[in-house]
């Protein structure tokens, strides 16, 4: 079963979306590739997706793939600077020691970006410092210079990201550490050992940074830092915990149309290893703060996709469901069997699925995203996600609530 606004490759693995940009009414997306597998491997290319929004994608030809002195072409970042030239930065992996890459940098040999030429490896990870772990460049223009983040993992156990300086884009000049976090400290929310895919951007008159949480070749989930930032170091206030479950990590910011910070995720456990792909892309996000909270927010583009009048029988097998929580609680029906079913206890939510079950924090009114086998759950808290199995053609929303809306997506 695949999703219906949920981008999947034909075939194949892919994981962390990143380089997502709007230009010329559309959309480009990148992500990491293994093609001809529905397991993760080493020699990851960027695969390249476009449409008029980042729920109808169309796959093109694979961007970058390894070779040429790279065995792997990790995680990056997209950028075009003041002079028009776009630019790719990505991380350069060898094996077997691939836990420390390099930086490199790749341009288009077309209008399409669908061409791409290696260039020269631009950064290296410091000397000076013991890591373990070094990827996952991201760029964003400062009033004074160009700024790139690479994550990065200590020896010690302390989780950080890096920032290096430029004018031009070519040269870089390392600054030291940006913000950093040890595995020791335990106020707010624990950070892990390593910080995949740190980004550093300005939000509501804030400076945030949003990385993925790693530790020990375990994937955890996505946290943030509210703070200020200036000259390339970060002063972080406030810590945050994002997501919830086992599917959502590597969230990726972007800029959307009217140039509002969204995030797009990876979501794991969702394939069809008999049809020949594995993972998914979350719908996209708009980030806003509330004090010193994190909120994502669906996407407004979702909207144009919701179909008919609210109602708690849905044709098909996706849909976009508005819940105020109350003790009774919502569930999500198909096949005459419960595919999911939510409980609020107080400012916590409960999912069952099947024999599993997650709490997290929620608040205010909840939105539900059923598409096939994909769910999410978002709130003004965090979001949840998670892998469901739809037994029929239909869904039903059922609760006691006169709260719930729910709507079909449709095309």
């Amino acid at each position: 079963m695949r999703p219906e606004f949920h981008f999947t490759a034909a075939s194949g693995w892919i994981n962390d979306p990143h380089g997502i940009t709007y230009r010329d009414g559309e959309y480009h997306a990148f992500f990491q590739y293994v093609p001809g597998r529905t397991d993760w491997a080493p020699n990851c290319h960027w695969g390249h997706a476009r449409g008029p929004d980042l729920l109808s994608l169309q796959e093109l030809p694979v961007a970058i793939a390894p070779g040429d002195g790279d065995d792997g072409i990790w995680t990056g970042s997209l950028v075009t600077g003041g002079d028009g030239a776009t630019r790719i930065f990505y991380t350069s992996i060898s094996e077997p020691d691939f836990g420390i890459g390099r930086i490199r940098v790749a341009t288009p040999e077309d209008d399409d970006w669908i061409s791409w030429t290696k260039g020269p490896f631009v950064v290296d990870a410091p000397a000076d410092l013991a890591l373990i772990a070094y990827r996952d460049p991201f760029l964003r223009e400062d009033p004074d210079a160009w700024r790139m983040f690479v994550g990065a993992a200590g020896a010690d156990g302390t989780a950080m990201a890096l920032s290096y300086r430029s004018d031009d884009l070519e040269v870089w000049e390392y600054e030291g550490v940006a913000l950093s976090r040890s595995t020791s400290e335990t106020a707010d929310v624990w950070m892990g050992a390593l910080w995949e895919c740190p980004q550093i951007f300005d939000l509501d008159g804030r400076a945030v940074m949003v990385s993925s949480v790693w530790d020990d070749d375990v994937l955890h989930y996505a946290g943030y830092a509210v703070g200020s930032y200036a000259d390339g170091r970060f002063t972080a206030t406030r810590w945050g915990r994002l997501t919830y479950g086992d599917s959502y990590y590597a969230p990726s910011l972007f800029r959307d149309a009217e140039g509002r910070a969204c995030l797009s995720f990876w979501m794991r456990g969702i394939a069809d290893e008999p049809a020949g792909w594995a993972s998914a892309h979350s719908v996209p996000y708009v980030l806003t703060l509330d004090a010193d909270t994190l909120v994502a927010t669906p996407h407004p583009d979702l909207d144009k996709y919701r179909a008919g009048t609210p109602t708690g029988n849905i044709p098909g097998l996706a849909a976009d469901i508005t819940w105020t929580p109350d003790h009774a609680g919502l569930s999500v029906e198909s096949g005459g069997q419960t595919v999911v079913s939510v409980v609020r206890d107080n400012d916590e939510l409960t999912v069952a699925l099947g024999e599993k079950e997650w709490a997290f924090p929620y608040f205010g009114d909840v939105r539900v995203i059923v598409d096939g086998p994909v769910l999410e759950i978002a709130s003004g808290a965090g979001l949840f996600a998670a892998p469901i199995t739809p037994n029929g053609t239909t869904l039903t929303v059922r609760g006691s609530n006169s709260g719930i809306a729910g709507n079909a997506l449709s095309r």
